[in-house]
């Protein structure tokens, strides 16, 4: 079994910067990706970035340039780091592990992000 904890949300100006980091315990497959995902109220959950363990991102078009994703596999951890961040941003932020081996996906419980002057 496998579990995520995410930490690092909080309240930034427009313009600021913020980094999230998960943390997951279990057994993590070599052929496991980790993302992060937002969900904004009132709209569906969306990819926000993601990475293999070979270290391959890729990335929403609304945060490329601003985000970067990376990987700890020693650890395994994936940060976020997040800057110039909008007021758009705004969302609880949740980290996905998602496991081709075991056929299904993880959820962490979301860390909520509030960019507002």
């Amino acid at each position: 079994q496998v579990q995520l904890v995410e930490s690092g949300g909080g309240l930034v100006q427009p313009g600021g910067s913020l980094r999230l980091s998960c943390v997951a315990s279990g057994r993590i497959f070599s052929t496991d990706t980790m993302a992060w995902y937002r969900q904004a109220p009132g709209k569906q959950r969306d990819l926000v970035a993601r990475i293999t363990t070979g270290g391959s991102t890729n990335y929403a078009d609304s945060v490329k340039g601003r985000f970067s994703i990376s990987r700890d596999n020693a650890k395994n951890t994936v940060n976020l780091q997040m800057n110039s961040l909008k007021p758009e941003d705004t969302a609880v932020y949740y980290c996905n592990l998602d496991s081709p081996v075991r056929d299904r996906g993880y959820w962490g419980r979301g860390t909520q992000v509030t960019v507002s002057s």
